[in-house]
């Protein structure tokens, strides 16, 4: 792979920070993307106002202060992900609920069909104290956990971040002949599923199936159901029809 068709791959890919807690990890995470050839940083309501600006962040970028001047900064994640079709959220814990698990090799595989289709991806990482908590990785389409010693797999952020962007380098590199296993164009991205959802929520409260006041774990069930069967977006529409008839038959 040339260059420049190295650069038109990897301009698809959105990097998703969290709420971090420390400037100088935005830092040490622009200079792992640029070294890597990546631009694309978020940041989603990050401690720190101007966390970007910060001298500590500017310090540990090393030369890719360009890098974070650019960053972009959203108050919710659904913003930064939009049109994206595939949505990576890094973890290492186990969740009863959310999107399907993926080892890093099947997740590398769903970000290669998806950009070798020109569709927008993201990877999103968490809190460093926390991790992604069930909310935020309820926007992602899989859960993604790196093949890292099980008794201390915890990783720093930006060495999370540079673990996952060589990796993907390597493989938008290699240019080898890939053969997509299903057409990204046609499925819909997490914001629409998102959407659905709090649809289906107003649904069944609409007919007495859901207390709001008490709901269980219904809801956490059926984002886990949903992400599951990887949703074309014909059938989103489809299921917004059912709920809008739950609401108008309260």
């Amino acid at each position: 792979m040339t260059k420049n068709s190295f650069s038109v791959h990897s301009d698809l890919v959105r990097w998703v920070l969290v709420e971090t807690s420390h400037a100088g990890n935005v830092g040490s995470t622009a200079r792992a993307l640029r070294t890597m050839g990546f631009e694309n940083l978020h940041l989603i309501r990050p401690r720190q106002e101007n966390m970007h600006e910060d001298a500590e962040a500017i310090a540990l970028a090393s030369g890719a202060g360009d890098l974070l001047a650019k960053t972009t900064i959203c108050q919710s994640l659904s913003q930064a992900l939009h049109s994206c079709n595939v949505v990576l959220g890094l973890t290492s814990r186990e969740r009863e609920f959310g999107p399907p698990a993926l080892n890093w090799n099947g997740g590398l595989d769903l970000l290669l069909d998806a950009v070798s289709n020109q569709q927008c991806v993201a990877m999103v990482f968490g809190p460093e104290r926390t991790g992604l908590e069930n909310e935020d990785l309820a926007f992602c389409t899989h859960r993604v956990y790196l093949p890292a010693n099980p008794d201390y797999p915890s990783l720093n952020l930006a060495q999370a971040v540079m673990v996952c962007a060589f990796g993907l380098r390597q493989v938008l590199m290699e240019g080898r002949e890939h053969i997509p296993q299903s057409d990204p164009k046609d499925l819909a991205d997490p914001i629409a599923v998102a959407a659905m959802l709090e649809h289906w929520q107003a649904g069944l409260e609409a007919i007495g199936y859901l207390d709001p006041n008490h709901p269980k774990k219904l809801m956490p069930r059926l984002q886990a159901l949903f992400a599951r069967a990887h949703l074309r977006k014909e059938e989103i529409d489809l299921l917004r029809g059912i709920a809008k008839q739950m609401i108008l038959r309260k």
